[in-house]
């Protein structure tokens, strides 16, 4: 039995028995729900109940087991812990190793970059130098060609050859 407490404060009392926890057309099913409360009621209450009574003997056994239990318990959560900082520790070490390989792709893909940049700017720079040499050679013919005009047809700025 409980007791619960409304908004005006006036206490009732209630157990789990005036709580309806089946639907009554289903009256079949109440002696195996009876049933699973009863069995969960005893495994609740068998394991943690406190002997009020007994001998010195049975309640040093009662500890005993309780710090069996205890101890267990522990056992296994520190278990537990370790694994966690494994799984923790290997993740670390695979990011670690997956930042690493993705640092070397770039600075792969950073060497190729400016490797490639490098081979455009020699060709651009080759190219010009061949227009400018060409350009240079085209202008040197033309001045050879328009001496060899000039002497063949003198300008005649003064008049005087007429």
């Amino acid at each position: 039995m409980c007791r619960l407490r409304t908004s005006s404060c006036n206490p009732r009392i209630c157990s789990l028995k005036s709580i309806p926890r089946l639907n009554p057309l289903h009256p079949h099913l109440v002696p195996k729900a009876l049933l699973v409360q009863r069995k969960e009621l005893h495994r609740c209450h068998q394991v943690w109940r406190k002997p009020f009574n007994g001998t010195a003997t049975e309640r040093e056994e009662y500890r005993k087991e309780i710090r069996k239990l205890l101890k267990r318990q522990m056992e296994e959560k520190s278990a537990q812990v370790k694994l966690q900082r494994i799984s923790k520790a290997n993740e670390a070490e695979h990011l670690l190793e997956v930042d690493r390989l993705a640092l070397s792709s770039e600075k792969q893909q950073n060497i190729q970059h400016s490797k490639a940049l490098t081979a455009y700017r020699h060709e651009n720079k080759r190219l010009m130098e061949r227009s400018w040499r060409d350009r240079a050679l085209t202008r040197s013919q033309e001045a050879l060609k328009e001496r060899e005009l000039l002497h063949l047809n003198p300008i005649n700025w003064s008049g005087t050859l007429k």
